[in-house]
């Protein structure tokens, strides 16, 4: 039986990924441990890995994760108060899919994409 997922990022830089993730996206490091070239961060119910690939070039990076949320107004308000840029592509906006989704990009060009079912 399957339980939980745990996708692994490239990052170029650990001190630039926290940053990003805890003060901007309200993440949290996950345990005390600090492993080099290695970040595992957490938010609710959601683990993101992050592995250093200091050769990536954001323009050819191709990380994706689709993370589900049951407030997407809130968070996504969240996001614009703090000035978080979004995806310019993605904003706030319902699916034909029968979702609402955006979607941002890390500071090495990971799409984070939040849904929320359609009810």
């Amino acid at each position: 039986m399957l339980t939980e997922i745990h996708p692994k990022l490239p990052m170029r830089n650990k001190a630039i990924t926290r940053e990003y993730y805890i003060n901007k996206l309200g993440f949290q490091e996950n345990g005390t441990e600090d492993y080099e070239g290695y970040l595992m961060l957490y938010k609710d119910k959601i683990e993101i890995h992050f592995f250093e690939f200091k050769a990536l070039d954001p323009k050819e990076n191709y990380g994706q994760v689709y993370i589900r949320t049951d407030d997407i107004d809130g968070f996504y308000r969240s996001l614009l108060d703090k000035k978080i840029p979004i995806h310019p592509n993605a904003p706030l906006q319902e699916k034909p899919w029968g979702m609402k989704e955006f979607s941002l990009l890390d500071p090495d060009h990971n799409l984070l994409t939040f849904g929320q079912e359609l009810e």
